[in-house]
């Protein structure tokens, strides 16, 4: 495995200074973000490491001398909108910004992308499916001519009351995961695969490894503490953050061991980043740098 981490931690850098880190460091990779330039929607959004609006051959050439340079491989572009979006006009711009990181990521030679499907949350599963075969098909047929793979996330965007009740994102579980790959074959869509989503979702995170190996294209290494007192306080249906916390690995509930194990068992041998949302490690950039930096100490004892 190639033990990276997700760059939205650290917007205070720029590209060049992101990937000089990584390779003080001893990271082999990073998952690079790519959101249009504005107004971040939530935490950890609107980051823009490589811009893909007026990304060209001069500029492409620039980033691919850095990164071999620092010997340090790019792991995927990111960009994580609601493509399912009720408003057709928000709808309409991230499909054409998902596009857009699809074409970058050809440029640089990446061929990996992640993102999420979207969920209009208002609207049940079945709902959301007749928007996804209009939105979906048509964007992964795009990818596939790029040969560019498509990683969707795990995660619900369920967590504030702003978002209830069905979220933003519909890749929550893998019932849903099933549907998805049953109505879209394609070699080019599959998963970046986060284990704390489950967990907080009260789901085994192991088992679907084995199940959706072929679909594992990226890993998220994130942890999460359900808190039990506040779990039994407010239940399962109140907004997610009222009884669970996103933790830096090691400091949640994850077993690392085996899932790592897992990992092995299915011969993963791709990119394994880690993503930091932890509030103990926000406020400065020390706290961020500190948080990668016990993050990877951590998990090197499971990932060389």
């Amino acid at each position: 495995m190639k033990l990276g981490f997700i760059s939205a931690i650290l917007p205070e850098l720029s590209f060049d200074e992101l990937i000089d880190y990584a390779a003080e460091q001893g990271f082999s990779c990073v998952e690079i973000c790519c959101w249009p330039f504005g107004k971040a929607e939530r935490r950890y959004a609107g980051v823009t490491h490589i811009d893909v609006d007026t990304l060209d051959e001069r500029r492409a050439d620039q980033i691919l001398k850095h990164l071999q340079l620092k010997n340090i491989a790019i792991s995927a572009l990111g960009y994580y909108p609601n493509p399912l979006d009720p408003d057709k006009t928000r709808s309409d711009f991230y499909v054409a910004h998902i596009k857009k990181v699809i074409t970058a990521a050809l440029k640089l030679g990446i061929y990996q992308i992640n993102t999420f499907v979207g969920r209009d949350q208002y609207k049940s599963v079945d709902e959301n499916f007749n928007q996804f075969r209009v939105i979906w098909p048509p964007l992964i047929e795009y990818a596939e001519k790029h040969g560019v793979k498509v990683g969707i996330e795990n995660c619900p965007m369920l967590f504030t009351r702003n978002e209830w009740p069905g979220g933003h994102n519909l890749a929550s579980s893998p019932a849903i995961w099933r549907q998805m790959f049953s109505e879209i074959s394609s070699e080019y869509f599959g998963l970046n695969y986060d284990p704390s989503h489950l967990l907080w979702m009260q789901m085994d995170y192991i088992k679907p490894i084995y199940e959706f190996k072929k679909k594992l294209f990226h890993i998220h290494l994130k942890d999460a503490k359900v808190l039990r007192e506040k779990l039994d306080e407010v239940g399962i249906l109140a907004a997610p953050l009222e009884f669970h916390s996103p933790k830096i690995p090691g400091q949640g509930d994850i077993n690392w061991g085996k899932f790592v194990s897992a990992l092995n068992d299915i011969r993963y041998r791709g990119p394994a980043c880690i993503e930091i949302e932890d509030k103990a490690f926000e406020n400065t950039l020390e706290d961020k740098i500190n948080s990668l930096s016990i993050s990877k100490r951590y998990l090197m004892q499971y990932i060389i």
